[in-house]
């Protein structure tokens, strides 16, 4: 004979499990039902922005307005012209021809020219007569202005006289003597431009030595003529 099971004593056997299987269905319930937010739908009710409606916006066309010019200004008021009635005759003026008739001789006075030749200094080179050195009045004249330069070239070595300081600081060069042949003959306005002054004070000891001449002449008439001459002090 089979035994049957009581269904009670299975219940009381399994009750604390069902407890716990419905503890936990409604903590779990219960933690839904906190967690568990609703929101409105009005707050995310986003609505599409149309681009092609601000780009379809019409833009008022506004008319530029011209401003009339101004009136031109009122013509000037024209001068009154006052005619007044001449009492006085007025002379007229009668110009007369200064022109002479051709039967007519002007004469015409002749006008003496007179060369003044006192301030003039007229070259050697181009002189119509040139100084006569003592020694060149019998030469013949187109062969006096050569004369002259060989009486003077003649004259500075019989007179030439190395200085002894220039010897001794081995001083040498060339001096460029310039001087006039005045229009009595005598030697003037003697100038010297050389290295040293030494050289240069014994150059102008040279040409002071220099005879009284006859004096250069142009167009007849005595002048003052410029000569320049070079006197070279080489050492040995």
């Amino acid at each position: 004979m089979q035994l049957k099971k009581n269904p009670k004593a299975d219940l009381t056997k399994n009750s604390s499990l069902y407890f716990a299987i419905g503890l936990a269905a409604v903590l779990l319930f219960s933690w839904g039902s906190i967690e568990w937010k609703t929101y409105e739908k009005s707050a995310f009710d986003y609505q599409a922005l149309n681009v092609d409606d601000e780009d379809d916006e019409e833009v008022p066309i506004t008319e530029q307005i011209k401003t009339p010019p101004p009136p031109p200004p009122p013509p000037p008021a024209p001068e009154v012209i006052e005619i007044v009635e001449d009492e006085e005759e007025v002379e007229e003026t009668v110009i007369e021809s200064t022109e002479t008739d051709q039967e007519e001789i002007v004469e015409v006075e002749d006008i003496d020219v007179e060369d003044d030749f006192d301030d003039v200094d007229v070259p050697f080179a181009v002189i119509e007569d040139v100084p006569l050195f003592p020694g060149c009045e019998r030469v013949a004249k187109s062969e006096r202005r050569k004369c002259f330069q060989d009486k003077i070239n003649k004259h500075i070595r019989k007179n030439f006289r190395y200085p002894e300081i220039a010897q001794e600081m081995g001083i040498q060069g060339r001096v460029y003597v310039n001087f006039i042949i005045s229009k009595d003959g005598s030697i003037t306005n003697v100038r010297m431009r050389g290295p040293d002054k030494n050289l240069e004070k014994e150059a102008a000891r040279i040409i002071s030595k220099l005879p009284k001449m006859t004096p250069g002449k142009q167009r007849g008439r005595p002048v003052r003529v410029p000569f320049s001459i070079p006197i070279t002090f080489r050492l040995q």
